[in-house]
């Protein structure tokens, strides 16, 4: 049988900064400076593809990210022969610039015989505040394969990934709210000139 172990979880984030801030924020998130000592399990990030529609002005953007998995436990320590493993996924962004939102979907496209992952975020205005909050929210949804033998052993992994994607995405936000506030100082700096 192909039967999945599955955890979903949802997460959400009041940034307030308007919407063209804190999108401008994520945009920057894997290039500042500052973000690798955070976001360390991040290995490597590329562009792949960006496409401007000039009909309906949607930027549609497809970006590979190289990710560290968290520490393995002992088992597949053992059977892998290390302590950690490289993911590679693959990021699809839609902006749609006039309608002011951001859709990202995130999955994983190596160790898929074992594991689906699925992240899918959203930026938008705030209904009550659109010119200054902008809400953030995450779906991830994480299956894993279990072999019958390793059931208890995959529920583990499975659990483990889930913390430790939910620690990396508040290391994200916290990231995308930082460079909102460089770019606050920015636009006030330069508004005072």
């Amino acid at each position: 049988m192909n039967q999945f172990l599955t955890i979903a979880y949802a997460q959400e984030q009041l940034y307030h900064h308007p919407w063209d801030r804190v999108t401008t924020a994520a945009w920057r998130k894997f290039t500042d400076p500052d973000t690798a000592a955070v976001l360390s399990h991040n290995v490597d990030v590329h562009t792949l593809d960006r496409r401007l529609d000039p009909n309906s002005g949607r930027l549609q953007a497809v970006r590979s990210i190289t990710v560290r998995s968290p520490p393995l436990p002992f088992l597949f320590r053992r059977i892998l022969g290390q302590d950690a493993v490289v993911c590679h996924c693959v990021e699809s962004t839609v902006v749609d610039a006039r309608g002011r939102s951001i859709e990202i979907v995130v999955r994983n496209v190596s160790l898929r015989g074992l594991l689906e992952v699925e992240e899918r975020s959203t930026y938008r205005p705030h209904p009550d505040r659109p010119d200054s909050w902008t809400p953030f929210r995450q779906e991830t949804s994480i299956r894993c394969k279990p072999l019958s033998a390793l059931a208890t052993v995959a529920e583990k992994v499975e659990q483990r990934c889930a913390e430790r994607f939910q620690k990396n995405s508040v290391k994200g936000r916290e990231v995308v709210e930082r460079i909102c506030k460089y770019l606050e100082a920015d636009t006030a700096a330069a508004i005072s000139c």
